[in-house]
């Protein structure tokens, strides 16, 4: 736990002590380094489908497995796109066992967060929403979250087509606390963004170049080798734009969907069983590819915050540095 506090809105829904989020990731958010996180001050935030797909616990359990290692609060991810009826189910079942657990901070995205916000709500919880253009975020105002996950086109995942300065300009007359996601591998650039007037700050791909991550070694060191130009927009994951390292097998696999697979990705309907058939075949590649040793398989997600890591290290760190940074900027303006 840090000593001093910076304290803005966000962290007073969350109860942390550094306006400092690391972001869900699939394949990456595994409850060693959401415990570390939140140890340090910082918000680590639970990633369902990794911890139970990928990292193969029980999700009562693997929550459970945190707690051993943190008192401190943490969040969890809904995904909450209807994408299945048996996803929607089960999500709906992890959101309420994480609520048995304690968990009171949740962050939703790609769908509508009014089932979230209703069920959190029994439990005097908090729910900020992904927004990367002001349509969603309006849309998510009008469903009752607290908070918007303001995500850039530096973001890694599903990055948007704004900068950060834009989308402060765009999202913040809604009046509601807003976190910079995107372009953020350093306490200079987390700076930058509370300077803009952000409430705090979602790192991701920092935070898979830690020791308390389970990626692989090659995974780790791609992204500390690789460059803001290194990373590129595929729509060959989830059939919306994903950041990823252009490595040898990006190249070959191509960046845009097929003619079909656009046409389907338009249609009202068949858009959600396109996106489905994208995300479960490339869930398996990324799993793969994330704790492959060997660095064959190269197919990375990141954003292009790899601009600013430049060696991996213990997420504490990561956590101290900021907020060292952001008290500073407190005191000397």
């Amino acid at each position: 736990m840090t000593a001093l506090r910076f304290e803005t809105p966000f962290t007073k829904h969350a109860g942390v002590d550094v306006p400092l989020i690391c972001g869900p990731m699939y394949p990456c958010s595994n409850p060693e380094l959401v415990a570390a996180v939140s140890e340090a001050g910082g918000l680590g935030v639970v990633q369902p489908v990794s911890l139970t797909f990928v990292h193969g616990h029980d999700f009562r359990a693997g929550m459970r497995l945190i707690r051993q290692q943190t008192s401190r609060p943490i969040g969890m991810n809904a995904l909450i796109e209807k994408s299945s009826r048996r996803y929607h189910e089960r999500m709906q079942l992890w959101v309420d066992i994480a609520l048995e657990e304690g968990v009171r901070f949740f962050i939703t995205s790609l769908g509508n967060p009014r089932w979230v916000v209703d069920r959190v709500a029994e439990y005097g919880g908090i729910v900020y929403h992904d927004a990367t253009e002001r349509k969603w975020a309006q849309k998510a105002l009008d469903n009752g979250v607290d908070g918007l996950i303001a995500v850039n086109n530096r973001a890694g995942g599903h990055a948007g087509g704004q900068s950060a300065q834009q989308l402060l300009d765009e999202l913040g007359d809604l009046n509601l606390p807003l976190i910079c996601a995107g372009g953020i591998g350093n306490e200079a650039q987390f700076v930058d963004a509370m300077r803009l007037g952000y409430a705090g700050c979602q790192l991701g791909t920092r935070f898979i170049a830690t020791d308390e991550c389970m990626a692989a070694v090659p995974y780790k060191q791609a992204i500390v080798d690789a460059h803001e130009q290194d990373i590129v927009l595929s729509e060959r994951i989830t059939g919306v734009p994903v950041s990823l390292i252009n490595t040898p097998h990006v190249a070959s696999m191509g960046l845009k969907a097929g003619p079909l697979a656009r046409r389907m990705l338009r249609g009202n309907r068949s858009k959600h069983w396109m996106r489905m058939l994208y995300t479960l075949r490339s869930a398996f590649q990324l799993r793969r590819a994330s704790l492959d040793e060997s660095g064959n398989k190269d197919f990375w997600q990141a954003g292009k915050s790899v601009s600013g890591i430049h060696r991996v290290e213990p997420a504490r760190a990561i956590v101290r540095r900021c907020n060292e940074a952001v008290l500073h900027m407190e005191r000397n303006g």
